[in-house]
């Protein structure tokens, strides 16, 4: 049985990309820091992914395994050496923190050879250009001649995921509730061996691209408006009527941006749009407003689903105005279980917004999107 080593066993490991791997006839290892989880995937060697539907359909999940990265690296080693994949889903902050673990798997499988077959190396993350950024990484701690033989062996495959997993009431289960929808899209114009679920595309920029101005904008504008007006869940928020045309607005902008920048049909860009919200109105997911809003400083990154699409919307002479209003939103995200949310506020009560602009979105404090979001911010502060 050919074999998949995934890093992050965590919900959205388990739920989407390890699941995929296991329904295609895959022995899954899965790589994490968290012992509970590693010692259950290894003394049960299987878990249940539900569906968020009136249903509940079950799947069986077979054929799994776990390692702790931190405790058992050699076994880590030797599972690389084996594996036809290796792909992540632990969050781009993470990645640096694996790459060395993942050198010296790389490095030990070229050296001997390779078993015979091409590594297929794919980061599962909310980021552009994620496993460029992972091979980066890799590539700092390996010598100039193991680079050439992995760069030869082994291919980095950009991607984009789509699944919503929220936050799970297992107590201690492996289990996973997820919604039914999920969309995998690798970029390569190679033959490589197929996966369920995974799409293969040349080029992946209009699919990243429409995902995360779509998906990810448009969960975090419900997150951070639902959250200024004490809503629990998201299902909830997007019942708020006023909250529902704001997330329509916003997302008629990064649709404007798209359809301009990737020349998308207007209709099929709407349809898609319409199915997306359909997804955040699903009550059986139960998902969370502080779940989905949390890490708001990497969010409001300048390459990050609210500041990219109106800085390039405002590049093409588009509107930005309801982008403005998710940023300023996203501004005032105070809830104290979130550390980056602590630390946002911190930042804004020491040095004031523009200084936040300036450092965390990149935006200068003369630019017209600056003014409109800090006119924004001063009027949701009202």
């Amino acid at each position: 049985m050919r074999q998949a080593v995934h890093f992050g066993a965590g919900n959205i490991g388990r739920g989407f990309i390890g699941a995929l791997f296991s329904q295609s006839g895959y022995n899954v290892v899965f790589v994490d820091i968290a012992d509970q989880i590693i010692n259950q995937l290894n003394e049960e060697k299987q878990y249940k992914v539900k569906l968020a539907t009136d249903e509940q359909e079950t799947m069986i999940i077979e054929n799994v395994s776990g390692l702790n990265n931190l405790k058992q690296e050699k076994e880590v080693v030797e599972a690389i050496k084996d594996a036809a994949f290796l792909t992540t889903a632990i969050g781009p902050d993470i990645l640096p923190r694996i790459a060395p673990l993942i050198a010296k798997g790389l490095a030990a499988r070229v050296d001997e050879g390779g078993n015979g077959e091409k590594l297929y190396v794919i980061a599962c993350e909310n980021q552009i250009s994620a496993t460029d950024l992972l091979k980066g990484y890799i590539l700092e701690h390996l010598d100039e001649k193991v680079k050439d033989k992995v760069q030869q062996q082994v291919s980095f495959l950009n991607s984009a995921v789509d699944r919503i997993v929220p936050i799970q009431n297992n107590h201690g289960s492996l289990d996973v509730l997820v919604e039914p929808y999920h969309e995998w899209v690798v970029e390569t114009t190679e033959e490589i061996p197929p996966i369920e679920g995974m799409k293969m595309v040349p080029e992946l920029a209009p699919f990243i691209e429409r995902k995360l101005f779509t998906v990810n904008t448009g969960h975090a504008v419900i997150a951070y408006l639902g959250y200024l007006e004490n809503k629990e869940t998201i299902d909830q928020t997007l019942a708020d009527e006023e909250i529902y045309k704001q997330v329509r607005g916003t997302l008629g902008e990064t649709g404007a941006y798209l359809i301009n920048r990737y020349d998308l049909d207007p209709e099929d860009h709407q349809k898609y749009i319409d199915k997306i919200i359909g997804r955040f109105q699903n009550a059986h997911l139960n998902d969370g407003v502080t779940r989905v809003g949390r890490s708001p400083l990497r969010k409001l990154g300048p390459d990050d689903r609210l500041v990219r699409p109106a800085v390039q919307a405002q590049k093409a002479g588009l509107s930005y105005t309801n982008l403005a209003k998710a940023i300023a939103a996203a501004l005032m995200f105070d809830y104290e279980g979130d550390e980056e949310a602590v630390k946002l506020q911190g930042m804004i009560k020491e040095n004031g917004v523009p200084y936040v602009l300036q450092e965390v979105c990149g935006l200068a404090e003369s630019s017209e999107l600056a003014k409109e979001i800090i006119s924004q911010y001063e009027s949701l502060n009202k």
